[in-house]
């Protein structure tokens, strides 16, 4: 009987025992990421998601079918950085911020970058870690109307890092209004007053992301823009004329379309027509869209382009009525007559010869950002001229299986 007895604890040990391993696995203690976890997808997914990510951009046919079900956002290895109090090198080096120039050429021309935000946080960090570097500077707008906690997470961000910042003054955003372009013009007068010196600012919003690297971003604006401002756009339609209540100021022409130098924002934050413009612009939808490319059209503007048309476009947008002419349709769904991008779009997008794409909402389709962001990030260490730091890698290991060199 007594035997029967230890038997009996013999085996409720064990359970206990086999129990606690169970939840130890299922639960590891934290530890600072030195990469992203292997998700329990693997088995059905091959190595996810380079193999998946792979299959995508290759337009492979059944690829977009299999990635419905191989959806893991990577939010919460983000969030715990920037929601747990600890180090910024702890934070840079967890979020695999890129913390050096990566050859000379790049550490020689300084960009200065604009990123208007409001959701997504963990999309703000993937598409400020993919543009970071530290020989730029940024200035993020934070919607005055976002959530307590959220503007902390981007500050808890912003302060580990010299050359980013958040803009002295803040704006309460509004869905087409003239709040997109004031954001912009706020953070352009803390650039120009910032002890940074630099070449052009481009202007982004927070479901843009870049699909071209720092070092060919440079080479392309030294290449074809070397002191001219990048406004891709064309004279407005006839019906897009509904959107004005008045003529606008000084017979200006309205064009549509941005990467801007130093000296043309310097110009526009002082020129009279510059401000009368911007007045005019608050009876008026979407002003951002064409404020800078019609300024642009000014003789006497640093760095005009004159009779600019599309060519030099910054952004790669599938507008619904160029569905069948410019695009191959959309693969994700449209909002406003813009796609939202899904997986099926990845081919396109890395075709294009614009430096960044707009429109992705990760809370939809977290794997169309997380592809784009690993082929953007072997990219950019391939081309690489010093050693590379190991917490530059997302993975020790990658499972690209395609080429790179679209």
């Amino acid at each position: 009987m007594s035997q029967l007895r230890v038997t009996k604890s013999g085996l409720v040990v064990s359970a206990v025992i086999c129990i606690f391993i169970f939840l130890y696995l299922r639960n590891p203690t934290p530890a600072e990421p030195e990469e992203e976890p292997v998700h329990s997808e693997v088995v059905e997914c091959g190595f996810y998601p380079d193999e998946l990510c792979s299959a995508l951009f290759e337009g492979k046919g059944a690829a977009p079918q299999i990635a419905k079900f191989c959806k893991t956002p990577h939010k919460s290895e983000i969030h715990a950085h920037l929601h747990t109090p600890g180090n910024c090198s702890r934070i840079s080096r967890g979020l695999h911020f890129i913390t050096r120039p990566l050859s000379t050429e790049e550490g020689d021309f300084s960009l200065a970058y604009i990123i208007t935000i409001h959701k997504e946080l963990a999309m703000f960090v993937q598409l400020l870690r993919a543009i970071y570097v530290p020989q730029n500077v940024y200035c993020i707008h934070v919607d005055e109307k976002a959530p307590k906690k959220y503007k902390t997470a981007v500050q808890t961000l912003v302060n580990c890092f010299e050359n980013v910042f958040i803009s002295s003054k803040r704006e309460k955003m509004a869905y087409a209004g003239l709040t997109r372009l004031q954001a912009d013009i706020n953070c352009m007068k803390d650039l120009v007053h910032s002890k940074f010196q630099w070449n052009y600012v481009i202007n982004l919003c927070g479901q843009d992301f870049p699909i071209k690297t720092n070092r060919e971003i440079i080479h392309y604006i030294r290449s074809k823009w070397n002191d001219k401002n990048i406004t891709p756009g064309a004279i407005q339609p006839p019906h897009i004329n509904n959107r004005f209540k008045d003529k606008p100021p000084h017979n200006l022409t309205i064009y549509f379309g941005s990467a801007l130098t130093r000296k043309f924002v310097e110009f526009i934050l002082t020129d009279i027509r510059a401000k009368d413009m911007l007045q005019w612009s608050k009876d008026i939808r979407s002003p951002e869209q064409h404020y800078w490319v019609t300024l642009n059209q000014l003789k006497d503007a640093p760095g005009a382009t004159l009779d600019a048309g599309w060519e030099g476009n910054v952004r790669a947008i599938k507008w619904k009525s160029e569905e069948g002419n410019v695009h191959d349709g959309c693969k994700g769904r449209y909002v406003q007559d813009i796609c939202v991008y899904g997986p099926g779009d990845l081919p396109w997008l890395i075709q294009s010869s614009s430096l960044f794409a707009y429109k992705f909402e990760p809370s939809t389709d977290p794997l169309v950002v997380t592809c784009l962001e690993r082929r953007h990030r072997l990219q950019v260490l391939r081309q690489a001229e010093v050693p590379i730091e190991p917490h530059w890698h997302f993975h020790q290991q990658s499972h690209f299986n395609m080429r790179l060199n679209h």
